[in-house]
C-alpha cells in the first residue's frame, strides 16, 4: 500500500505547540516520532476541544422526552434535534477536514467554535420545535470542528501507529465529558423543571465552546505541515478520488461508520426504551449512562497502551470481536428478562462500548494515514461517513422502539450492524477478504 510521504516523521520539535526543542535531549526526540513525549498542554486542548461535539449531542438526551410536551409536537419529531444534529456533524466535517487543509487547522477551528458558540445561545430563545431544529444544525455545523481538525492535528504531528494511541488517549480522557453531560442533562431537567432545563444545556454547552475558543486563541500554534499548501477545489477533488480508490481507506471508513452506528442506535432508542417503555427517569437513564461511557473510555485507554505495539489492525479486530459478544449478549438478556428494567441493555452496551473504544481510534489512525498530506479530508470523510450513518441509525431507532413494548428492536439493530461492521473489516482489510 502506497501511504505517501509521512509529514510527521521530518518535523521539527520547534514547530510543535507547548513544546520546548531548545535542549538536546528535545533535539533528539524529534528525529524519532514514536518516542516523542506528548505535550501535556496540547493534549489536555485537543481533549476538550475534541469534546464539544459528544457533550453537545449527549447533553440533551435525557430532556428529549420532555421537549415533545413542552412543544406539542410527536416524539419522532423531538428526535430530529437527535438525527439531524448527527446530520450537521456529517456535513461539516465533510467541509472543515479539507478546508483545514487549504486554510491552515487553527482559522478552521476558530471558525467551528464561534459558530457553536452563537448557535448554542440563540437556542435558549427558540419558540417552537422546527426553530430549534435548525439552531440544533447550526450548532452541529461549528461543534464538529473540534473533532475533525483535532484528529488531523494528532495525524499532523505522529506517525500512524503513535496517532491511534495519541487519539486513543485524547479520547480517553474526553470522553469523561461525554460520559457525564446526559447526568447533566437530567440534572438541569430536575433543578429547573421540564420547562427551563433544556435552555440551561444550551447555555452550558454556548459557554464551554466560547471558553474553548479563547484557550485556541492564545495557546495553539498552526500544526499544518508547510509543503500542504492545498489547491481549493481541485486539490480537494483530487485528494478524495485518491482516498476512495484506496481499498484500505474503503475498508477503515466503513468499520468506523457501520460499527460505531450502534452507539448511535443506543442514542435514538435507549432514552424511550428506559424513560417510557420501562418507566424509569432521565436521571436514572443518564446514571446508567455513564457506565456504558466508563466502557468506552477503558477501551480508549486499552488503545492508548497497546496500538504501539499490537498494530491498528490487530486492535481493531480485537475491538469488532468484544462489541458482537456484546451485542449477542444483549440479545439474550432481552429475550430472557424483556420487563427486568435498564440493566439488561445496559450491562452488554459496557462490552458494545468497550469495544466501540478499542477499533475507533485505530480506525481513524489507518484512514488519516492513507495519504498523510491529506489529512484533514480524509478526517472529514470519516467523520462524516460516521455521523451520516449514525444519524440514519438514529432516527431509525426511533421509529422502531415508537411502537415497541420491548428492547428487542434495539437488540436486534445492534447486533445487525456488529455483523455488517465485523463483515466489512474482513473483506477490505484482512488478506483473506482480498
Amino acid at each position: 500500500m502506497a501511504e505517501g510521504r509521512d509529514p510527521a516523521a521530518g518535523r521539527q520539535l520547534t514547530e510543535f505547540p507547548f513544546v520546548d526543542a531548545s535542549t538536546p535531549k528535545a533535539a533528539a526526540e524529534a528525529a524519532d516520532p514514536a518516542s516523542r513525549p506528548a505535550p501535556i498542554g496540547l493534549i489536555v486542548l485537543l481533549m476538550i476541544m475534541s469534546a464539544i461535539g459528544p457533550v453537545s449531542l449527549n447533553i440533551l438526551t435525557p430532556v428529549t422526552p420532555s421537549l415533545a410536551d413542552i412543544f406539542g409536537t410527536r416524539v419522532e419529531t423531538v428526535q430530529l434535534t437527535l438525527s439531524l444534529y448527527l446530520v450537521g456533524l456529517a456535513i461539516s466535517q465533510l467541509l472543515l477536514g479539507p478546508l483545514s487543509d487549504r486554510f491552515g487547522r487553527k482559522p478552521v477551528l476558530l471558525l467551528g467554535l464561534f459558530i457553536t458558540t452563537v448557535a448554542s445561545i440563540a437556542a435558549v430563545f427558540s419558540t417552537s420545535i422546527q426553530m430549534l431544529i435548525v439552531f440544533r444544525i447550526l450548532q452541529a455545523l461549528g461543534a464538529s470542528s473540534g473533532l475533525v481538525i483535532g484528529r488531523a492535528i494528532i495525524r499532523d504531528l505522529y506517525a500512524r501507529e503513535r496517532a491511534a494511541s495519541m487519539i486513543g488517549l485524547v479520547t480517553t480522557a474526553m470522553v469523561v465529558a461525554p460520559m457525564v453531560a446526559p447526568l447533566i442533562g437530567g440534572l438541569l431537567d430536575k433543578a429547573l423543571g421540564k420547562h427551563y432545563g433544556w435552555q440551561g444545556t444550551f447555555v452550558l454547552v454556548g459557554a464551554f465552546a466560547g471558553v474553548v475558543m479563547v484557550w485556541v486563541i492564545a495557546g495553539l500554534k498552526e500544526t499544518r505541515p508547510d509543503h500542504i499548501t492545498g489547491g481549493g477545489l481541485r486539490f480537494i477533488g483530487r485528494e478524495s478520488r485518491e482516498l476512495f480508490a484506496n481499498r484500505r481507506f474503503l475498508g477503515y471508513v466503513l468499520v468506523c461508520a457501520i460499527g460505531t452506528a450502534t452507539f448511535f442506535a443506543f442514542l435514538g432508542g435507549g432514552p424511550h426504551v428506559v424513560v417510557s417503555i420501562m418507566e424509569r427517569s432521565a436521571f436514572e437513564y443518564g446514571l446508567w449512562f455513564m457506565l456504558t461511557a466508563g466502557g468506552f473510555m477503558l477501551g480508549n485507554f486499552v488503545t492508548a497502551r497497546n496500538s504501539q505495539r499490537y498494530g491498528i489492525d490487530r486492535m481493531i479486530h480485537f475491538g469488532l470481536l468484544s462489541m458482537l459478544v456484546g451485542a449477542v449478549l444483549m440479545m439474550a438478556t432481552v429475550a430472557l428478562w424483556p420487563y427486568d428494567g435498564p440493566w439488561t441493555i445496559f450491562l452488554p452496551q459496557i462490552l458494545i462500548s468497550f469495544g466501540n473504544g478499542v477499533f475507533l481510534p485505530n480506525c481513524v489512525a489507518g484512514a488519516v494515514s492513507v495519504r498523510p498530506q491529506a489529512a484533514g479530508t480524509a478526517s472529514g470523510i470519516t467523520g462524516f461517513s460516521q455521523m451520516a450513518v449514525g444519524a440514519v441509525a438514529a432516527q431509525g431507532m426511533s421509529h422502531l422502539v415508537a411502537t415497541a413494548e420491548t428492547a428487542m428492536p434495539l437488540s436486534i439493530v445492534t447486533l445487525a450492524l456488529s455483523v455488517v461492521s465485523s463483515a466489512a473489516f474482513y473483506v477490505f482489510l484482512t488478506k483473506r477478504g482480498t
